[in-house]
């Protein structure tokens, strides 16, 4: 696999591991093999643990003593934990701008808000999406936070998104609901907008997993 310019080894190695389990290539139980990563690729095996050790991190992988590292358990518990989790964290953003607008980051809102209204194609609403909440993220949490919502999005990959043809229909609702909490100073309108959109965004994921065959032979618990 050739290497893409401008993207640290470590996050390929992460987005590499991911689509994998998305893809059901690895499943629960797993070992990962360091060497294939590495050759696949065409990194040396540096990249490759520090990728490893980020996900082990966000719970995707699990060491074992002497035995190596294995994929977790991922079915549609999992799933869902995860998104909840990531709605959670985003939505503490939320509603702190909520509490507190500035003329700026309204602004700045209002101005994203309009370009996801006018990007319906999935890969430019993603972009337009990341730059929504990345005005809130960057304003209203502390390093701690956006550490939080960045390790949170493990199972949220950019990739899929960018494919998803209803994203524009079905997760426009929700940043527009968004946008109009923090407007009118509501924390609480702001929090559910979040943990609606992330709902959802499990609720599609879920789908699609097991269009592709990823969870039917995983229990949920």
């Amino acid at each position: 696999m050739p290497k893409k310019y401008g993207i640290k080894e470590k996050d390929l190695v992460v987005n590499h591991i991911v689509d994998l389990v998305l893809a059901g290539e690895l499943r629960s139980g797993d070992r990962i093999n360091r060497d294939a990563i590495a050759t696949s690729l065409g990194v040396s095996r540096l990249p490759v643990q520090q990728g490893i050790d980020q996900l082990e991190q966000q719970g995707m992988l699990a060491s074992r003593y002497h035995r190596g590292v294995f994929v977790s358990r991922f079915d549609e518990a999992v799933v869902r934990e995860q998104h909840e989790l990531h709605g959670t964290l985003n939505a503490i953003a939320s509603a702190r701008a909520a509490a507190n607008p500035t003329p700026r980051v309204l602004a700045e809102l209002d101005a994203a808000l309009r370009v996801l209204r006018d990007n319906e194609a999935p890969a430019a609403f993603q972009d337009a999406a990341y730059a929504f909440r990345r005005i809130i993220v960057e304003e209203y949490a502390g390093p701690p936070l956006q550490a939080a919502i960045s390790a949170a999005r493990v199972f949220m990959p950019r990739g899929f998104w960018g494919s998803y043809a209803k994203d524009h229909a079905e997760f426009l609702p929700s940043y527009e609901a968004e946008a109009a909490a923090i407007h009118q100073r509501d924390p609480e309108a702001a929090r559910s907008a979040c943990m609606r959109r992330a709902e959802l965004q499990a609720q599609v994921v879920l789908a699609e997993l097991n269009t592709r065959g990823v969870l039917s032979d995983v229990p949920s618990s």
